[in-house]
């Protein structure tokens, strides 16, 4: 199945410079986009919104407090040991809470679960007590109706510039339903597999 994106979200040559319309001197092919050192943030982030990945809700609790923050910054690592990681921007609240617990819920959001991928978004979020969830074997908060869940114990942790790499093994996993379409990110807006996204997204902390 492929996506079918609207062009509506955050444009791959708006706000740029050095735009070639036909090929340089070497005989290049044109490009829509070409930058050299230094790169910039915003630029960088236009481009890397070109690949399309699907969307979590990485959810974490210590105590009487759980949280969850929406990050597209996923992949697996290893089958053996299991690993997966993820990023997570050095301002976020979810980072002393992952290290405090040491452990984490990985949350892949199905298709309609836009709403919810919006509402874990940003610096003021929906709480977990709020939405329907259950706790793992480790008591960390599965959300309810995702399309598949890894609860994982913290394995370490990378500084990544403005970001911090976290490793996790699984420990845990499932998938509630059968035959449930994914949530996807593609040039900063979301939407199902064949459906049009809609709309550009606050930025994910991962």
């Amino acid at each position: 199945m492929t996506a079918t994106p609207s062009t509506a979200g955050t444009s791959g040559t708006s706000g740029t410079s050095g735009t070639s319309g036909a090929a340089d001197g070497a005989g290049a092919p044109a490009t829509a986009v070409h930058r050299t050192e230094p790169v910039e943030g915003r630029l960088l982030r236009t481009v890397c919104g070109l690949f399309v990945t699907g969307v979590t809700v990485i959810t974490s609790g210590a105590g009487d407090r759980l949280e969850g923050t929406t990050v597209n910054s996923f992949t697996s690592v290893s089958l053996d040991p299991p690993l997966v990681l993820f990023c997570l921007h050095k301002a976020s609240r979810l980072r002393t809470l992952i290290d405090r617990s040491g452990s984490f819920v990985v949350n892949f959001l199905a298709g309609p679960q836009e709403p919810l991928a919006r509402a874990f978004a940003g610096r003021q979020t929906a709480s977990v007590r709020d939405v329907p969830h259950h706790l793992s074997a480790d008591g960390m908060p599965v959300l309810g109706d995702a399309l598949a869940f890894l609860a994982c114990r913290l394995e370490n942790e990378f500084d990544g510039g403005d970001h911090t790499i976290f490793v996790g093994r699984v420990v845990e996993l499932g998938v509630p339903r059968e035959h449930q379409e994914p949530l996807i990110f593609f040039r900063g807006s979301l939407g199902a597999l064949e459906e049009e996204p809609r709309g550009t997204h606050p930025i994910f902390d991962g």
